[in-house]
């Protein structure tokens, strides 16, 4: 069952610890903006699904990222979320990945849902049934089965 949440509330993601950021719900307007992203449509036509996925990621996180806690500047002083801070913090390989995994994968679920069927309750998708059966599960077998012969 799809559960809808209809109160669109931003929410915080942990991504390593003492990281945290608050995101936006990842809806349909956001992944269309963010598909017609400048920096988006600037990527080459040649350049490598990571290339893609990199700048998708910043794009993304440059309008999904409200506030954050646990980040700062290089003298220790907490700093506000800027585009370029947003970029340089996906740039740290542990944070790209928790972001894609925590924010990104979960709302990319949904599409994967889609394409998957319940098992039949009958007929050839009922389920994986035994292929050998044991005539008498008290009685222990004699001897091991011999090899197949070859040819």
């Amino acid at each position: 069952m799809l559960t809808l949440d209809l109160t669109n509330a931003p929410r915080w993601h942990d991504l390593v610890p003492g990281v945290r950021v608050q995101l936006r719900p990842l809806t349909t307007a956001l992944m269309v903006a963010t598909r017609s992203d400048p920096a988006v449509e600037a990527v080459p036509d040649d350049a490598s699904d990571e290339e893609r996925a990199v700048a998708f990621a910043k794009a993304l996180a440059r309008r999904a990222v409200l506030a954050w806690e646990g980040i700062g500047n290089a003298e220790g002083e907490s700093i506000d979320p800027s585009p370029d801070a947003i970029d340089a913090l996906l740039d740290i390989w542990p944070i790209f990945e928790a972001f894609q995994l925590t924010y990104v994968s979960k709302g990319l679920l949904l599409e994967q849902e889609k394409n998957v069927s319940t098992l039949s309750p009958n007929g050839p998708s009922a389920g994986a049934s035994d292929t050998a059966r044991v005539a008498n599960p008290a009685r222990p077998v004699r001897k091991p089965a011999q090899t197949a012969r070859r040819g």
